[in-house]
């Protein structure tokens, strides 16, 4: 089998990691840690699927891809305002915070699918994104887009500056007039609306609706590429690329002869397994920004 034919499948399985991973990194280079990217890609997909599927239905097929991209980042976006909110300004634990939303998308998701479709699911729409003539999703392209982006914004703009002091040390960013509050809100937003809008990619390339089981493990894998990947963009698309890869295994083993004849749960299982021997082998370093979980009171040291 040649391995290139291979590569769209790969591209599919990365781009939603990689975009909530680049979300995961700017949140915590402003300093506030968000383990609720499993739970907002959740959302976001839950969103995107179903107003997928109900445009659909009413005969708005041609735009209804967008528009549920659009929507998925937003319901992202949204609730990401729980945990800004929860960890900036009530000083809240921010892991519990986090597995907070976790939770709440798990039941959140079932309630409305129920409401909207009497199921624990969505509806199965009929056609998802389609490939161009190179074979790749325009999810592939989604992602290479926010990498760019993200790269620019983080080390060519004063926006990306200030994220990265309030990061390191928020007490001497706001001795200098940067508000700190604002820059977390924005970290924790930002990171919000990529995982809604990776929760949308999946659901709309990877599946033909949504279900409790959809996202899999994804924004925790996601979590893992930030610190993996050193908190920078560069670092964080070659972790994702190589965690993403190692989930698309399970997909591709069996076109491969070598590979065929092992049993598929040794795959299923490689893309967590190579998460965590990655994480044990960089563990005595520490690369995170210096501020990172630690809640913020103005006028201290």
């Amino acid at each position: 089998m040649n391995i290139l034919t291979q590569i769209p499948t790969i591209l599919m399985i990365v781009a939603p990691i990689l975009i909530a991973a680049i979300g995961g990194m700017f949140t915590e280079r402003s300093g506030v840690v968000n383990i609720a990217l499993e739970g907002l890609m959740g959302l976001g997909a839950c969103s995107a699927a179903s107003t997928h599927y109900l445009m659909e239905a009413a005969g708005y097929g041609r735009y209804s891809l967008v528009i549920a991209l659009i929507v998925g980042l937003a319901v992202g976006l949204l609730f990401s305002l729980i945990h800004a909110f929860a960890s900036i300004d009530l000083k809240a634990d921010q892991t519990i915070s986090g597995t907070g939303i976790n939770i709440l998308a798990d039941g959140l998701t079932i309630f409305v699918a129920q409401i909207l479709f009497n199921a624990d699911r969505t509806r199965e729409y009929k056609i998802g994104m389609l490939t161009d003539k190179l074979g790749l999703y325009p999810t592939a392209y989604i992602a290479v887009i926010v990498v760019i982006i993200a790269w620019f914004v983080m080390y060519k703009t004063a926006f990306g500056m200030h994220l990265r002091a309030c990061g390191e040390h928020p007490a001497a960013a706001d001795s200098v007039g940067i508000n700190v509050r604002f820059i977390r809100y924005s970290g924790v937003m930002i990171s919000g609306a990529l995982a809604g809008l990776a929760g949308g990619c999946i659901v709309l390339t990877q599946t033909i609706q949504y279900t409790s089981g959809t996202i899999g493990g994804r924004g925790f894998i996601a979590l893992a590429a930030v610190s993996f990947g050193r908190w920078t963009p560069i670092g964080v698309t070659l972790a994702a690329i190589l965690f993403g890869g190692a989930q698309a295994m399970a997909v591709i083993a069996n076109n491969i002869p070598v590979l065929s004849s092992l049993p598929s749960e040794y795959f299923n299982i490689l893309p967590y397994a190579v998460t965590l021997i990655a994480l044990i082998l960089t563990s005595g370093k520490d690369y995170a920004p210096q501020a990172n979980g630690i809640p913020y009171e103005k006028g201290a040291s």
